[in-house]
């Protein structure tokens, strides 16, 4: 269903890399000569030692998690079959755009979302919230989803026959769910269908600018077709792989799974 933050951990960690490197520079140029025309060994305080040891491992970090991969934990059950419960996974930041960290602005353009992606996005409704969803619908799209069956621009999405769905990991059980395999795009990949959930019947016109984002667990995902479309501006980047898997334990069959 979601992918959730607790905390504003992008903001903490740009503070805390500029006011150790602030610290860093200030001491330089500034105190630091002052020191040693006072005592010959200029020994560093203990807050500047701190600084010089966390700014540049701070400033590794932020570089890494804002513009190369960030790390996710999958805490629900929507993308089942595809990410299980307990999943860690790794999010390439520079598939869609390097953005800047905190106020989310694009510096550069790297790629768009493809159909079939996985894609992790702020939830429109409530941005500090993290969701991970498939993209389905490309700006300019009509989506239709009648009688539990995909339509893109009046095609219908092809899915394999049904077959009893074994469940992975930790989450729930679902008893009279079938999974199948679907071709969206040039992406083959599993969802799973509850032959007793209802089905909602409705046509949606992607406006430009914006992207369909439905769950691979098609009746158990508030997406999409509950919350409408996710805006361009609001997306983080593509999933590209489960990098451990914990629950009830580590499932070690799980590690180092591509996401397709």
């Amino acid at each position: 269903m979601r992918e959730k933050i607790f905390m504003n951990f992008p903001l903490i960690l740009v503070i805390l890399t500029a006011v150790t490197g602030l610290i860093w520079l200030l001491d330089h140029f500034l105190f630091r000569p002052r020191r040693l025309r006072r005592r010959k060994d200029g020994q560093d305080p203990l807050l500047v030692d701190y600084a010089k040891s966390f700014f540049p491992v701070l400033l590794i970090v932020l570089v890494l998690r804002s513009f190369i991969f960030e790390p996710f934990r999958i805490p629900s059950g929507s993308m089942i079959p595809t990410l299980l419960i307990g999943d860690f996974i790794l999010v390439s930041k520079f598939s869609y755009g390097l953005r800047l960290p905190v106020v989310h602005t694009k510096i550069l353009e790297t790629g768009e979302p493809k159909r079939g992606d996985v894609a992790v996005f702020r939830y429109p409704r409530n941005p500090k919230q993290d969701y991970i969803k498939r993209v389905v619908g490309l700006p300019g799209d009509t989506i239709a989803y009648k009688s539990k069956t995909l339509y893109v621009n009046g095609e219908e999405v092809v899915i394999s026959d049904g077959e009893t769905y074994k469940r992975e990991g930790s989450g729930a059980i679902y008893p009279g769910v079938s999974r199948h395999q679907e071709m969206l795009g040039d992406v083959a990949h599993d969802i799973l269908v509850s032959e007793s959930a209802g089905s909602t019947e409705r046509v949606w016109e992607v406006p430009e600018g914006h992207y369909f984002m439905v769950g691979d667990n098609r009746d158990n995902s508030l997406d999409s077709r509950s919350w409408g479309f996710v805006p361009e501006a609001n997306l983080v980047g593509r999933a590209t792989y489960v990098w451990m898997h914990w629950s009830d334990g580590v499932l070690w069959s799980r590690l180092g799974n591509r996401i397709k």
